[in-house]
């Protein structure tokens, strides 16, 4: 077991040490209970009835001398019954402790469990998530946890049980015959052996199928979330057919662990059942030649089971804790990812000034230089914009400007001050980003609005709602402000989406604000009163916009142009299409295509 592992269970042990306390000490009540009623049994037929030598300590036979001894115990049986009656009263009460106990200690762990997971996903870089599969995620948190509170709740108590039922019933059955003691467990060996074998066997097997289960999670996970894309292109049948593929795999990987459970139970049994019979021969065979009482051979057909049973169980309670073992290290893979750095000496200053690259190299884990010693300057409180064909590094800019990565080569400032200086946090939660695809939450169009600021007014959101151009679908909703966004927004349209999420972008308080594409699904028309007041609203916030369309970059006082990693071209509009650069080109592209659209369009209204 990993290190880590060890201390993190040590960990959730001593949290609820009290209850796994009072669980043990009703264990201990119980199995003693357990094993004095044969005991009670053997001494009525031996001691009261016939007359033989007494089992019970001294203090008991005082007891009963005191009553009239065993003739007035032979005479009034009902006591023994009325104590075997309390005995299993008492049973019952302490199992109900156990089983209490057991179950707030498992929820606590699963509790503890759960939010140390949430919290220390919350603090993983950006990078880990990038790599992460959501559905074997989801898995770790939910089933994973799941399994180890079912251990801890039910079956360590189990492991304990059964190790002091063996030691119980090897001290009482030595103390009445060492001979049939020793041929009682002729074929404890090999049942101990037999379970052994069959955790090393199921163990490897739990692991394939856990990671079969977080595979299958994902793949439900990735249809779910692209339901839509799914519909579109009319995938349906092959989503059907990966789903069915993974779910086979652990469908067959599961049934080999039930196979092997099947091979344990019959065999263990078997095992069980013929050293049962053994025994019950040779006490028999005593028994008629008169070496052993009636109560002996009552204690020991009682006993040899208390004794088997356990090591039976064994084999189940081992592959139960090798389950909980590999749950337990998949959910400390999770917990021994490094958090993104603390930084102690990081500093909080003004994010007004200029935003500057100065000779930034930057390349994901697969080595390929994204941004190749890019430099360039955005001035404070203006609005530059950012053209570029897909792969050419726009994304990476916005991705290290928030910390999200930080560059292997140059440095990136804010007014003078090095980024890697600044505190992520506070440095995130002054820069406002509106993705191409922005994520809405399950709640209402206000809720939506207002999620990003703690206490927010009507006013303030109304305002917002207003610059983001989103007033007027929102009033003609149903219920307004109050409509329901179903999951992920799904019942919005991709430029209701966008203007929600700029709606939301614009109540926190930004330096600095992004938009990466997140305009192209609106309008030409609505595009320009976004700009239009964006450019009222944030007269001092300086503002990225990175698109593919010229009419969302020309207002801007400065537009760069990126190709492979590097800043090709910089300037104004009007200085960028005279340039003959891939500005230009893309300018008078898209200018012949709206004046081709606008004469078709003229065409068909005279007709």
């Amino acid at each position: 077991m990993h290190t880590s592992k060890r201390r993190l269970m040590g960990r959730l042990l001593y949290d609820n040490k009290w209850y796994f306390l009072l669980a043990l000490i009703c264990t201990v009540v119980t199995i003693v209970i357990e094993f004095v009623t044969p005991i009670v049994l053997a001494e009525t037929l031996d001691y009261y009835l016939q007359g033989k030598p007494s089992r019970m300590p001294a203090f008991v036979n005082n007891w009963i001398d005191s009553l009239g001894g065993p003739a007035y115990m032979a005479r009034n049986l009902w006591i023994v019954g009325l104590a075997l009656v309390g005995l299993n009263v008492l049973s019952g009460v302490f199992s109900f402790g156990k089983g209490r106990a057991q179950s707030i200690a498992g929820e606590n762990v699963s509790l503890t469990l759960r939010e140390k997971l949430y919290n220390h996903i919350q603090k993983l870089p950006f990078a880990y998530h990038v790599k992460a599969e959501t559905g074997d995620m989801v898995q770790r948190c939910t089933s994973d946890v799941e399994t180890v509170r079912r251990f801890l709740s039910m079956q360590l108590m189990q492991v304990i049980n059964a190790f002091m039922m063996i030691a119980f019933a090897l001290f009482y059955l030595l103390r009445e015959n060492v001979r049939i003691t020793l041929i009682s467990m002729i074929l404890v060996p090999a049942l101990f052996l037999f379970a052994w074998l069959f955790f090393k066997w199921v163990i490897k097997n739990f692991r394939l199928a856990d990671e079969a289960e977080g595979k299958m999670s994902a793949v439900l996970q990735e249809n779910l979330t692209g339901v839509r894309v799914v519909r579109a292109f009319g995938q349906q049948e092959y989503e059907v057919e990966k789903f069915g593929a993974a779910n086979e795999d652990l469908r067959k990987k599961n049934q080999k662990i039930c196979n092997l459970l099947a091979v344990y139970w019959a065999t263990s049994d078997a095992l069980c059942m013929t050293q049962s019979m053994l025994t019950l021969l040779t006490c028999v065979f005593f028994a008629i030649r008169g070496d052993i009482t009636v109560g002996t051979l009552t204690i020991f057909t009682s006993y040899v089971w208390k004794l088997l049973y356990p090591i039976r169980q064994l084999g189940r309670i081992l592959s139960d804790a090798g389950k909980s073992s590999v749950s337990m290290e998949r959910i400390d893979e999770i917990l021994r990812a490094p958090e993104e750095p603390a930084e102690p000496d990081a500093i909080r200053p003004s994010l007004k000034g200029d935003i500057v690259f100065d000779h930034v190299t930057f390349r994901y884990e697969d080595n390929r230089d994204v941004l190749k010693d890019m430099s360039f300057t955005v001035p404070a409180g203006k609005t530059v914009a950012i053209l570029g064909s897909t792969g050419s590094g726009k994304s990476s800019v916005v991705h290290l400007i928030q910390r999200l990565f930080e560059p292997q080569e140059g440095k990136i400032t804010i007014g003078g001050t090095d980024i890697r200086k600044i505190d992520r946090s506070y440095l995130r939660s002054r820069v406002g980003l509106v993705l191409q695809e922005p994520f809405l939450y399950s709640k209402t169009l206000r809720e939506n609005v207002g999620i990003a600021v703690r206490d927010y007014t009507e006013e303030a959101v109304d305002q917002a709602v207003q610059d983001a151009a989103a007033k007027a679908f929102i009033l003609e909703s149903d219920k307004g402000y109050e409509t329901l966004v179903g999951e992920r927004g799904v019942t919005l349209s991709g430029g209701q989406k966008q203007r929600i999420a700029i709606a939301r972008t614009l109540m926190k308080d930004n330096d600095i604000l992004i938009f990466d594409d997140s305009l192209s699904a609106v309008d030409t028309e609505t595009d320009a009163q976004i700009r239009a007041a964006l450019k009222r609203r944030s007269k001092d916030t300086t503002t990225i916009i990175i698109s593919h369309r010229i009419v969302t970059l020309s207002q801007a006082d400065l537009i760069l142009v990126m190709e492979d990693g590097r800043v090709t071209e910089q300037g104004t509009h009007d200085e960028l299409i005279h340039s003959g650069g891939l500005y230009s080109r893309i300018f008078n592209i898209q200018t012949a295509l709206e004046a081709e659209f606008k004469e078709e369009n003229t065409g068909y209204a005279a007709v």
